[in-house]
């Protein structure tokens, strides 16, 4: 039928799974393979995987780096990230952060229940047995078989005590959501435990997400809360203050912002590595880029004429961009792309939350077909949440039957 080479981006490693989670083999590559042959059950996807071999990497390993060795303790950065991130070393933090910091509004409720005895009642009465779609859930975030020990662990614990002391009106919808959080952080800590490696959800949080809700929903029906008192308080906390850290960050950022700058330098040695796999590969070919991979694409098939490449996707790119700030290697701002019989159809898709995503068809009129996808993630996780997206994947296989 056709052959897809996918093209990843930016501060993919093959070797840094457990650093960074963006492992090609074991993490994108398998899901981009396996939704399109779902899909498309004849098509051949075959990777380009250049990050590993080709791209930045401190050659003198930090030398350059002030205090490189003494400043690469852990990190943490703001949103979701420092959540899980201090959530993944101790599933009660959130809960011992809530019964530190939450001010319980005394308000006399004569006849009435407290909200800490609502809620305290429902956490235990948790039983996923009892709900077949949550159930199912659990099963395939690889979760279901620590998910009772661990909501066990929390009910009993004295963080899931004391925070319910200071549960009130007003805060009983977020508390309830925190609890939540802390039986999937505890599961995933048992089942790494008992089987010397993560579950899928780690790894997934979207998946997290999901299930995160079906727990709060069992709970508590009731609309989430806001989310946002958790990040309020903790970014108050001196702790995530960058003094000292340098080391990390640099080790964070040199394959992101190191791949951009190595790319402007030396791309033709990821674009030759690029064009051997097209040569290599069953016409017709199709190439689904993400990010950077996007730009080495555009600029492959704008500098070379390729017959068998009858179909570029681009995800989460900043081709226009670059080529509106007159940054694009290949094509001069106010030049044209070539006509239609040199350079493939071109499909981009995009999120309005991904800062890190552009549209084409208004640089690049009647050749670029812009499609809106919403990864429901907030910036930066929203640059890597298209593969989740199942309108991702529809718009990209509608566009390859066409051929």
């Amino acid at each position: 039928m056709a052959t897809v080479i996918f093209v990843h981006g930016i501060s993919v490693r093959e070797t840094s799974l457990s650093k960074t989670k963006t492992s090609l083999s074991k993490t994108i590559f398998p899901k981009v393979k396996l939704e399109l042959q779902k899909r498309l059950p004849e098509i051949e996807v075959v990777p380009c995987s250049w990050g590993n071999y080709l791209g930045a990497k401190l050659n003198a390993n930090g030398a350059s780096i002030p205090f490189y060795d003494s400043t690469r303790n852990d990190f943490t950065v703001n949103e979701d990230t420092v959540r899980w991130m201090e959530l993944s070393l101790d599933s009660f933090y959130e809960l011992r952060l809530f019964s530190i910091i939450a001010k319980k509004q005394q308000r006399s409720r004569p006849g009435e229940k407290e909200p800490s005895d609502i809620i305290d009642e429902k956490v235990r009465q948790l039983n996923p047995s009892n709900n077949t779609s949550f159930e199912n859930q659990l099963k395939e975030s690889e979760i279901a078989d620590v998910f009772g020990q661990a909501h066990q662990n929390v009910v009993s614990s004295n963080s899931y005590r004391e925070a319910l002391k200071q549960v009130s009106d007003d805060t009983l919808i977020e508390y309830r959501d925190i609890i939540s959080r802390a039986i999937i952080a505890e599961s995933i800590s048992i089942y790494k435990i008992q089987k010397k490696s993560p579950p899928s959800i780690e790894e997934n949080p979207t998946e997290r997400e999901k299930i995160i809700k079906s727990i709060s929903s069992e709970i508590m029906p009731s609309e989430r809360g806001p989310g946002n008192w958790f990040i309020k308080q903790i970014l108050k906390l001196p702790t995530y203050g960058l003094a000292g850290k340098r080391g990390l960050i640099s080790d964070i950022t040199t394959p992101m912002i190191g791949d951009i700058l190595l790319y402007q330098g030396h791309g033709q040695t990821i674009r030759d590595l690029l064009e051997n796999y097209i040569k290599d590969a069953q016409p017709p070919v199709v190439l689904l880029a993400h990010s950077l991979g996007g730009i080495a694409s555009v600029d492959l098939l704008i500098k070379n004429k390729i017959p068998k490449v009858k179909l570029l996707v681009t995800v989460g790119s900043q081709v226009p961009y670059f080529y509106e700030i007159n940054a694009l290697q290949s094509l001069k701002f106010g030049t044209p792309l070539p006509d239609s019989n040199a350079f493939p159809e071109w499909l981009n898709i995009y999120d309005r939350y991904d800062f890190l995503s552009f549209i084409g068809g208004n640089v690049f009129p009647n050749r670029v077909q812009d499609i809106p996808v919403d990864n429901k993630l907030p910036f930066p996780h929203s640059h890597g949440g298209y593969w989740e997206n199942d309108a991702t994947w529809e718009a990209i296989a509608n566009r390859i039957r066409k051929l």
